[in-house]
């Protein structure tokens, strides 16, 4: 019972995975087709990856692509951090409100915010690069404040207390004691943001007016005239490409993990510094700290040492 049981569990995870990676390594296949049949294989070729790059107009599409991508993820995630703190110092009515507003553009339907914003910007403004950059904000701002709100409640926020009390400014405590915690998440927040917006197609139909494209655009475009084999060797370069990206990122993150599980004594606070005293590697003044308050608690002044407060 138990063998047929992980049987069915290895047969339905094999199942999902062809499904998901089968038509994938078909475009990736045809990309070296020097056929341009998608059912009759003419030879192994480089032709169209040449063709793609002597392209302007591909090339123009990937450069809007990833200018807009980035560009919006990084004012993204500057607003979004900023919100993500205005938040979590809200009551618990005000936050639940600015929560639940603020999630809208994400919960919203695709195609109800890109006629929204179309009819917005074309209000004020002519549609093009400006008006889907904008758009793009307007999407990926919820989506930062969602990764760095759990991490801002995981957060001490005494520490930010203490820097504070010891004479930093507002700004200077924000920057050297909450960002450095919340980095990863802030991290997370960017990628997360540039993965949505060069995702995107819909609200970016609607926003990007005449004359401008992104590839998303640009490929449905040329689905109405029959699909060139330039396509398949543009698809195979961008799977490739966020193919090897994951696997360097799990990699790297994966040797520090290790590394760190293996360096780092998994002690309470107060015996780590009863063990760098009897070392020898305490000074003088950590020495009375350590002896006046034994639980840890002075290493909010250790930190506003560190950050230069005191």
């Amino acid at each position: 019972m138990v063998r047929s049981k992980n049987f069915f569990m290895k047969f339905y995870l094999a199942l999902i995975i062809a499904f998901l990676y089968i038509p994938i390594a078909v475009l990736v296949v045809l990309s070296f087709n020097d056929s341009r049949s998608r059912v009759v294989w003419g030879g192994f070729t480089l032709e169209w990856y040449k063709t793609l790059f002597h392209n302007s107009d591909v090339v123009a599409a990937l450069q809007n692509t990833l200018t807009i991508g980035f560009g919006s993820a990084l004012i993204a995630t500057v607003i979004g951090v900023l919100a993500a703190v205005g938040i979590d110092a809200m009551k618990k009515r005000s936050y639940s409100l600015t929560l639940g507003v603020g999630n809208i553009p994400m919960l919203n339907a695709d195609i109800v915010t890109g006629i929204a914003l179309m009819l917005w910007f074309s209000r004020f403004t002519n549609l093009g690069y400006v008006s889907i950059l904008l758009a793009h904000v307007t999407f990926n701002i919820p989506y930062v404040i969602l990764s760095v709100l759990p991490k801002l409640q995981q957060m001490d926020m005494s520490v930010y207390e203490a820097a504070r009390d010891l004479g930093a400014g507002s700004v200077k405590a924000f920057t050297r004691v909450i960002l450095p915690n919340i980095f990863p998440a802030v991290v997370s927040g960017f990628f997360m943001a540039v993965t949505m917006s060069m995702d995107d197609f819909v609200v970016t139909y609607f926003t990007k007016g005449a004359g401008i494209n992104t590839l998303s655009t640009m490929i449905y475009g040329e689905l109405k005239r029959g699909i060139k084999p330039e396509m398949y060797a543009l698809s195979t370069l961008i799977f490739a490409s966020y193919f090897f990206w994951s696997i360097i990122c799990r990699g790297s993150g994966r040797n520090k993990y290790n590394e760190n599980f293996r360096t780092e004594r998994r002690l309470p606070e107060h015996e780590k510094e009863r063990e760098k005293k009897s070392s020898g590697h305490m000074s003088a003044a950590d020495a009375r700290f350590a002896d006046m308050d034994p639980y840890g608690m002075r290493k909010y002044w250790r930190r506003g040492v560190f950050c230069g407060y005191v």
